[in-house]
């Protein structure tokens, strides 16, 4: 068997190392029209960066792992063909801001139309809108060679950071397909791949809108809860309640469970904000406008929580940060990855910047160029010259009034708080964003520490 993935960025880098390392009797290659991206992929350096990925990749590139920018010629040899190319929120037009933009996934599919000489499985592998297949199933059967195609959804459940593990030991592998013999013979072949490693009971199958919204389903059931818990922490800090504390109290009800009630300056990543706002466009284009709202307001708490964090600094900083430096600790939007796709970091940054403040960021893996990006944007500005990017969190801290802990880099963890504190002027502030660390020992260095959800 022959797979092609086209696209080759956080879903499908990673997903078709796995599948060749597990599989090694599957030739895969992954295609990008992006030379840069594809060397990257060849080389040393890979061009993201997960824990564990560099050794899978190594033990299978050459042998059945290949990356190319022969998209035409790895279309027709191939039997499957992933499409895992971007589907960010629309900027644009109808639905700007919240519906999906399919442009990539449209070209994806004309292109497949346009050079295969014989029929193939087509896996959407992107995040994308329910119905999403009618569109592709429609430009596919417009080929002029009379080929057919079976379109299957097969959405990823990764959690970046933990992208390996999440692939080497899956929850489960969600296969949606058309209720036909055609259909089903191609969600056999695909299940039969994943059935290399991953038992038979975990790969569950439905139709082929069940699958294409599971997907939106369970990021904005995963993000509810963050939004929920970070609600409750503005009510604890308020009654000098621990959200800690409330958090494991109410994870030990076996009919909640413990699992995303870490209270935080708020989510970020690729999927949870674009797929609920994706939701919220989708309950609105059929006529479900109280649904609409329901999941709008877990996107307008987690923006307000960010806010809120950034506000609290100021007061706590009598009203006024202006001219003072304030050290920031991590910028990706989680630990073991460089992604920094709306991460809290970038609004939190760009709220104390505007409060005229000197802004020292420090990411062990996210480079300054990224930062700088996506802080300030194409134009710098006067701003500019006040984000500081430095290379250790304590040359971030030397001299700055307060210290942000905005990523849960377990770096963190393990810093000489002392040294810190006595190069800080006094009284020096740190705001823990993540809870990552123990307050109550930094309290008695000196520090004036505080916590999302704590008093």
């Amino acid at each position: 068997m022959k797979i092609c993935c086209i696209g080759a960025g956080y879903v499908g880098g990673p997903t078709m190392a796995v599948i060749a390392q597990k599989a090694p009797d599957v030739r895969v290659t992954v295609v990008d029209m992006n030379q840069a991206r594809i060397d990257a992929w060849n080389s040393d350096t890979l061009p993201i960066y997960e824990p564990g990925l560099d050794e899978v990749v190594k033990e299978s590139r050459g042998r059945n792992l290949f990356f190319s920018t022969a998209v035409a010629d790895e279309i027709n040899a191939a039997d499957i063909i992933f499409v895992a190319v971007n589907t960010p929120t629309k900027t644009y037009g109808v639905g700007a801001g919240r519906a999906a933009d399919l442009r990539f996934i449209e070209s994806v599919a004309r292109t497949i139309a346009d050079v295969a000489t014989s029929g193939k499985i087509i896996v959407e592998k992107s995040t994308i809108p329910v119905k999403t297949a009618e569109t592709i199933k429609k430009i596919l059967a417009a080929n002029s060679r009379g080929l057919s195609f079976q379109v299957l959804s097969n959405p990823e459940f990764l959690a970046e950071g933990t992208a390996v593990v999440d692939l080497h030991n899956p929850d489960r592998v969600l296969i949606g397909g058309e209720k036909t013999p055609e259909g089903q013979a191609a969600v056999e072949a695909l299940s039969s791949v994943y059935a290399h490693w991953v038992p038979r009971e975990r790969i569950i199958t439905t139709n082929l809108w069940s699958s294409e919204l599971s997907k939106l389903v369970a990021n904005a059931f995963l993000a509810q809860r963050i939004s929920s818990i970070n609600s409750i922490s503005a009510l604890c800090e308020a009654t000098e309640a621990d959200v800690d504390e409330v958090a494991r109290a109410i994870g030990h009800d076996s009919r909640i469970g413990p699992k995303f009630l870490k209270a935080s300056v708020g989510f970020g990543g690729s999927c949870f904000q674009k797929d609920i706002l994706n939701l919220v466009y989708l309950c609105e284009s059929f006529g479900l406008p109280e649904v609409a709202e329901y999941w709008q307001n877990v996107v307008k708490m987690n923006d307000w929580q960010k806010t809120r964090f950034a506000t609290r600094i100021v007061k706590t900083l009598f009203n006024t940060v202006a001219g003072k430096r304030i050290a920031i600790w991590g910028f990706a939007f989680k630990k073991d990855t460089n992604d920094t796709r709306e991460t809290a970091a970038i609004s939190v940054c760009r709220d104390l910047l505007a409060e005229m403040a000197e802004v020292v960021v420090y990411d062990p893996k996210v480079p300054e160029d990224q930062i700088r990006r996506d802080v300030l944007g194409a134009e710098e500005g006067e701003a500019g010259k006040r984000l500081i990017v430095v290379n250790s969190a304590e040359e971030a801290a030397q001299g700055a009034h307060a210290v942000a802990v905005l990523t849960e880099w377990d770096e963190f963890k393990t810093i000489d708080f002392a040294a810190v504190l006595a190069g800080m002027p006094k009284p020096a502030f740190l705001f823990d964003g993540r809870n990552l660390l123990d307050l109550d020992a930094l309290r008695e260095l000196g520090f004036t520490a505080f916590g999302v959800g704590k008093a």
